[in-house]
């Protein structure tokens, strides 16, 4: 939705660019984008325009949003790892012929695995935030979108988004505090048995207070890039992404007075939680 409020290229998401850094995520992600703006009108009306290349955010998002996703499958396979084994100590092990049954003390308990992957966590949260809020940034800049100031048809008078993307830069600024490694801390207890500790209830803890923080910055960027959409009408976007922007119109009405942004951000970002807009386009994207 951003690249077409934008009107950027869909050029950078040539499959054959991605296929030659073939990283899954990467790759992946060019295809939903590819995919996602097949049959913009929005797109095809500026597809010969003097625009030499668009900005980081736009088109090295499959790289970036790919990064991501290698991220998060490699905390996915320690967790999944961690929720199926077994962490108990001491250990029993038990014999077929209940001679050789043993108790062997060890530390299968130690939280290493897990915290490590929630840092992780945070660490593709933050990479995904930021390069959203720019996106936001530019949505509402009207230097760089060509599109009215804070997408307002009266900035003069009203505020329009202003203060949704300087939320989402608050919320970006702050993930990028708890991004903070949480797993690189130890501090020995139980006197100094416990002398390296994993402080991975922190990292989890950490782990969901960014996803939460980066799930309103998102909802930002796309509440923004829907009011894009409506500003470029009567040209129309691609038919997936219209029926997200449906999606979306059907909590949120398209802004045309100043009002308070912060229960529009929760409605988004509701509709991100419960899967609302990824169902919308489930037959595009992987």
């Amino acid at each position: 939705l951003s690249i077409d409020g934008l009107r950027g290229s869909v050029h950078p998401f040539d499959a054959r660019i991605h296929e030659v850094r073939p990283y899954p995520g990467q790759v992946t992600s060019a295809g939903n984008i590819r995919r996602l703006l097949e049959g913009s009108a929005i797109n095809k009306s500026h597809e010969h325009c003097g625009r030499v290349q668009d900005a980081y955010s736009l088109r090295c998002a499959a790289q970036l949003h790919g990064a991501a996703r290698e991220a998060l499958t490699f905390a996915r396979t320690l967790l999944m790892t961690e929720a199926n084994a077994a962490t108990d100590n001491p250990m029993v092990f038990v014999a077929d012929n209940q001679t050789d049954d043993e108790i062997v003390s060890g530390g299968n308990f130690h939280g290493a695995p897990v915290a490590i992957a929630a840092d992780v966590i945070v660490l593709a949260l933050a990479q995904l935030a930021t390069i959203s809020e720019r996106r936001s940034d530019r949505l509402v800049n009207p230097a760089l979108s060509d599109l009215p100031a804070f997408l307002t048809a009266d900035s003069g008078l009203q505020s329009g988004y202003m203060m949704a993307q300087v939320t989402a830069a608050a919320l970006a600024s702050e993930i990028k505090t708890l991004a903070h490694p949480a797993s690189v801390d130890t501090i020995p207890t139980s006197a100094n048995r416990e002398d390296h500790v994993s402080m991975s209830m922190g990292a989890a803890l950490k782990a969901t207070q960014a996803l939460e923080l980066a799930t309103r910055v998102v909802a930002v960027e796309i509440l923004c890039a829907c009011q894009a959409i409506d500003f470029l009408a009567p040209l129309t976007t691609a038919p997936a992404l219209a029926r997200v922007h449906a999606r979306v119109r059907s909590v949120v009405p398209a802004l045309t007075v100043d009002r308070p942004p912060a229960p529009d951000i929760e409605a988004i970002a509701a509709l991100i939680t419960n899967g609302s807009l990824v169902a919308a386009i489930a037959a595009e994207v992987k």
